[in-house]
């Protein structure tokens, strides 16, 4: 039977696996295009040295922290890395047989499911290639009991198979009840805290700086406000202990839940200093956005430029002053064309 090879001629190889998690991959390619974008623009703007400069290097920061903050929102809505864990072992490998192998065994936990890998050390072993990657979900219209049958029909590995057991609905662990609850709040309050990102741009685009930092503020308040519910539902039940052979897989949090911490953190110091930088030096957090004109400027939106997103400002000495008539001279030229409307000039 096994004369192809080591393979076995009815049952299909391997399949090839993308590096990455496809969903990051979309999202990181998709802020990275626009950061190559407005990096390409960058030499456009207009300006007088040396302000122009210091205008660019300003532009080029605020562009590449809200990018950075919008790309951490979404990836680690769809990150498997909430927490993680990995332990080498010797475990059995087929059910119904004695003979066990050397692996590395991974579980990562996200927002909308678990993702086991099973590596072997040597990855070549018992004539086999072992090298596992599978995935079970538990988000809205998906159900983790039949792609657990999925799994058993397939024949799986045993360290495999016993993970995603514990994880099932009927497991007395109670670890899906638990996640699946933690991850659909985190993730409500990650999505909540994208549109207050995408608000905060919209109002620092525009002379309304104040409110921008207060949606700043929301955007790192609802990311931790997601890390609390997650650490608070994760911790409802005892820890179930993970025996995989000789050794216990131990979970802890992962890179998505410390680099949301981080971010959140981030847009909260953000979002305070805005505000504190509005009530003491509001002509300078004016020239960081480049919405300041300078002493005595009024502001002129010319919707040539872009409406309120291209703010122009115009200073009150460059506009043209109005013509100031003396009241006494502009009352006797009219009562002059009253009484003779057919002299064509009127002497007072």
């Amino acid at each position: 039977m096994a004369a192809f090879g080591h393979t076995f001629p009815f049952y299909a190889g391997p399949k090839p696996t993308f590096p990455m998690d496809t969903a990051l991959a979309v999202i990181i390619t998709i802020f990275l295009t626009a950061l190559v974008t407005f990096i390409v623009i960058l030499p456009g703007i207009r300006g007088k040295m040396p302000i122009l400069v210091t205008q660019r290097l300003f532009w080029l920061l605020r562009v590449v922290t809200s990018l950075f903050i919008g790309a951490v929102i979404l990836a680690v809505n769809f990150s498997s890395e909430w927490s993680v864990g990995q332990v080498s072992t010797n475990t059995s490998y087929k059910a119904f047989s004695s003979e066990w192998i050397s692996v590395d065994v991974g579980l990562q936990v996200g927002l909308g499911g678990v993702n086991i890998t099973l590596t072997g050390t040597p990855v070549q072993q018992l004539n086999e290639t072992i090298n596992y990657n599978e995935e079970f979900t538990w988000r809205l219209g998906e159900n983790y009991a039949e792609e657990y049958e999925k799994a058993l029909e397939k024949g799986l590995p045993d360290p495999v198979l016993y993970l995603a057991e514990k994880f099932t609905p009927n497991s007395p662990c109670g670890l899906h009840g638990q996640y699946r609850l933690a991850g659909h709040y985190t993730s409500a309050m990650l999505w909540v805290a994208f549109l207050c990102w995408l608000l905060a741009n919209v109002m620092l685009s525009m002379p309304v700086l104040a409110y921008g930092g207060h949606m700043l503020l929301a955007t790192g308040i609802f990311q931790l406000l997601g890390l609390l519910f997650f650490s608070m539902a994760t911790s409802l039940t005892p820890p179930c202990p993970l025996y995989l052979g000789t050794a216990v897989l131990h979970t802890h949090c992962g890179p998505a839940f410390w680099i949301t911490l981080a971010t959140g953190l981030l847009c909260v110091l953000l979002g305070l200093a805005m505000a504190v930088a509005h009530r003491m030096q509001p002509h300078r957090l004016k020239a960081f956005f480049n919405q300041s004109g300078g002493e005595g400027s009024v502001l002129e939106w010319n919707p040539e430029e872009g409406g309120f997103l291209s703010p122009r400002y115009q200073s009150t000495a460059e506009s043209p002053e109005p013509q100031d008539i003396p009241l006494l001279e502009a009352s006797s030229e009219t009562c002059c064309k009253e009484e003779h409307p057919r002299e064509p000039d009127c002497a007072p």
